[in-house]
C-alpha cells in the first residue's frame, strides 16, 4: 500500500514544516495549512527553507489557511500546539476522507482528543523527539535528530502503518514502527515534564538536566508521571537517554542520575539548545502547552488517587512566567523542590 497524495500538513511550524519539507524533497506532494499569514506568504514567494546542521535546502509546496483550504485528504499530519488540537480538528475534519486518518506529530496525549473527534480507527499515534525551531516566516531550523516512532493506537500492524513508516524513513532512516505507541507517548510525557522544569531557567536543556544539585527534582518529577502511567497499565519505552526504569519507586538514585546524564549528552549534540517551551516563554512571549501537556497527568492522577504535587506546582509556576509574574531563574528549581516528598 502507498499513501494517497497529497499529504496534508496541518501546522507548518517547527515540527510540521520540517516533516513536510523532507517529504517534498523526497518527491511527495505536500499541502501545508497554517494560521500565520506571513509564514504562508513567505513559503509561497521564496519556498520553505530548512537550515541547520542536519541539512540545508528549500522546497516549494501549496499553502492554505484553514479558511481557504478546499478538498479532502487521505493522510493528515496534525502538527499544531497541543492546546490548539480541538480547534484544529474541528476545522480539518471536513477535509478528511471517510477512510482517511490523522497522525498526531505533537507533544502530549493528543491522540485521545483526536480519537474523540474522529474515532480511534482514523487516528494514528506518532512520537517525535527531533529538535526544530521556527526562526522566521519561511525558515525552520532543524537542529538535532531524535527518536521518530509511529504506531496504531490498538497496537496492530496494518498496511497504512507500514506505508506511514516508509514515509517516515524518508525523513529519518532510524524511524521505527511499534506495537506500543502509548509506551513512547507516556515516556515523552515524563520527559516533557522535565523539559518544562528546565524552562523555569535560562539554562540550556543539557545544562539543567546535568546539574547534580537538581537531579532528585528531575527524578521525582518523572516518577510522578511514571506512577500515573503504571496505573494505566502502560509499558513505558526508552528513547534518547530517557530510561523509564530509572524513574520508578524502587530504582536506585544512580540509575536516575545516569539517565539524566545520558539525556543531557543527547541534547548537547543538538544545535537546538533550548526547548520550544523556553522559546515560548523567553522569546515569543506566548502561552505554552503546559495545560494541554501536563494537565492530563494531574487530572488522571486525581481520578485514580495518585498525588502529583510537583507537576501541579510546576504548572502554576509556568503560568506565572507566562503572565510576567515570575522571572526565569535557577531559583525556580529550588522553589519547586520544596514540594517534593
Amino acid at each position: 500500500m502507498n499513501l494517497p497524495e497529497p499529504i496534508l500538513i496541518w501546522g507548518a511550524g517547527a515540527i510540521g514544516g520540517t516533516l513536510g519539507a523532507y517529504f517534498v524533497r523526497a518527491g511527495h506532494q505536500v499541502v501545508f495549512v497554517d494560521r500565520a499569514a506571513e509564514h504562508l506568504q513567505a513559503i509561497n514567494t521564496q519556498g520553505l527553507k530548512i537550515v541547520g546542521p542536519i541539512a540545508e535546502f528549500s522546497v516549494r509546496a501549496e499553502t492554505f489557511s484553514p479558511e481557504t483550504l478546499t478538498g479532502q485528504f487521505h493522510t493528515v499530519f496534525l502538527c499544531v500546539k497541543a492546546h490548539h488540537t480541538r480547534e484544529a480538528m474541528a476545522q480539518l475534519e471536513p477535509h478528511l476522507f471517510p477512510h482517511g486518518f490523522v497522525v498526531s506529530a505533537q507533544n502530549g496525549l493528543n491522540e485521545l482528543e483526536i480519537a474523540r473527534a474522529i474515532g480511534e480507527a482514523r487516528t494514528v499515534g506518532c512520537f517525535v523527539n527531533f529538535g526544530a525551531d521556527y526562526l522566521e516566516p519561511g525558515v525552520i531550523h532543524h537542529g538535532g535528530r531524535g527518536a521518530v516512532v509511529v504506531g496504531e493506537l490498538n497496537g496492530q500492524t496494518t498496511p497504512r502503518l507500514e506505508a506511514l513508516h516508509r514515509l517516515m524513513l524518508e525523513f529519518d532512516e532510524r524511524a521505527v514502527q511499534t506495537p506500543n505507541i502509548w509506551g513512547y507517548l507516556w515516556s515523552k510525557m515524563a520527559y516533557g515534564a522535565q523539559l518544562f522544569a528546565t524552562a523555569l531557567t535560562n539554562a540550556s536543556i543539557a545544562e539543567a538536566l546535568a546539574a547534580p544539585e537538581h537531579h532528585r527534582l528531575f527524578a521525582e518529577l518523572a516518577l510522578e508521571v511514571m506512577r500515573v502511567a503504571a496505573a494505566q497499565k502502560v509499558q513505558p519505552q526508552s528513547f534518547n537517554g530517557f530510561d523509564p526504569h530509572a524513574f520508578t519507586p524502587d530504582a536506585p538514585p544512580q540509575l536516575a542520575e545516569q539517565s539524566l546524564q545520558e539525556m543531557a549528552a543527547h541534547n548537547r549534540k543538538s544545535a537546538k539548545s533550548h526547548s520550544g517551551i523556553w522559546r515560548d516563554l523567553a522569546v515569543r512571549k506566548r502561552k505554552t502547552e503546559v495545560d494541554a501537556q501536563l494537565g492530563p497527568i494531574v487530572s488522571i492522577g486525581r481520578e485514580i488517587n495518585i498525588a502529583t504535587p510537583i507537576t501541579t506546582r510546576l504548572i502554576e509556576m509556568i503560568h506565572q512566567i507566562e503572565t510576567g509574574q515570575r522571572p526565569l531563574d535557577w531559583a525556580n528549581l529550588r522553589e519547586l523542590e520544596q514540594v517534593m516528598p
